[in-house]
């Protein structure tokens, strides 16, 4: 995430009471709050840093209407638009309560959408993770920007990345809301009943994936990391018309410790099978 901290929305004052309760260096007495497993909770620990609270962020949008050609593949740019936009939003009102807990970074952000049920065209955009700062002070993990880093690795991951030689950055994320064409009458009975690629259908779906991983590349370039690691491709039509999909890229952007681990050095996996259903 590239922009800088959303200013235009206040933080809630109840969100402003529940920071200041968080334990921290000068407030010992506090609680930290995390959404960590037992699990997420040793191996976080154990890379060498300490939570400090849940961060939350959230935004409530309007995506707006665009009309595109029955027959023709193509990208809905004010759609496309109106999902980044919304989601940056909560995703920078969630690196701003870390930030203004002091953390150096957040570990196992979760990114959903819902659909509000008073209205068809309002989609509620959630963010929310564990801040967590380094137990020895250490200010090397942060962003860029000097801010809190930010990434959907899971507290095993995030330990597993730190061994290998690497931090996160940043999440970083590219968004594609796509037309896939109609195929017309005539084409529809010509071929009804073959086995036969839709060529149309096939071009639109890939050059759609392309665009979304396009853009999140180019953030990841802009974070100036080596890499993106957990890189997942999300699709859904969120309540929109037929042949009306979204594309969305999303993952940890990387880079190598200050001092970096030789490849022999790095601990093996272990592979660990849950019993619990």
């Amino acid at each position: 995430m590239t922009a800088p901290t959303d200013t235009s929305h206040a933080m809630p004052a109840h969100a402003q009471e529940r920071l200041k309760g968080l334990r921290t260096s000068a407030h010992p007495t506090g609680v930290f709050t995390s959404d960590f497993s037992v699990n997420e909770f040793l191996l976080v620990r154990k890379a060498g840093f300490e939570p400090v609270g849940l961060c939350v962020g959230t935004c409530v949008y309007h995506v707006g209407v665009q009309y595109g050609s029955w027959s023709k593949n193509q990208e809905m740019g004010v759609l496309s638009k109106a999902m980044y936009h919304a989601r940056e939003l909560a995703m920078s009102r969630m690196r701003a309560e870390a930030s203004a807990m002091n953390a150096d970074g957040i570990v196992g952000v979760k990114l959903t959408i819902k659909r509000l049920e008073w209205d068809d065209q309002l989609l509620e955009f959630i963010a929310i993770g564990t801040g967590v700062v380094h137990g020895m002070g250490h200010q090397g993990f942060r962003a860029h920007d000097g801010g809190p880093f930010t990434s959907d690795l899971s507290g095993q991951d995030f330990w597993s990345l730190l061994h290998s030689g690497y931090r996160p950055v940043e999440m970083v994320m590219g968004s594609c809301v796509y037309h896939v064409a109609h195929r017309g009458m005539f084409s529809t009975i010509a071929r009804a009943g073959q086995n036969v690629e839709l060529e149309n259908f096939t071009a639109a779906m890939y050059e759609a994936r392309e665009i979304a991983i396009e853009r999140m590349q180019h953030e990841a370039a802009a974070a100036k990391a080596e890499g993106v690691v957990g890189v997942d491709i999300h699709e859904g039509s969120h309540g929109w018309q037929t042949h009306v999909i979204e594309f969305f890229a999303i993952g940890t952007a990387v880079l190598p410790l200050a001092q970096e681990i030789a490849p022999d050095k790095i601990a093996d996996p272990i592979m660990v099978l849950s019993v619990n259903d």
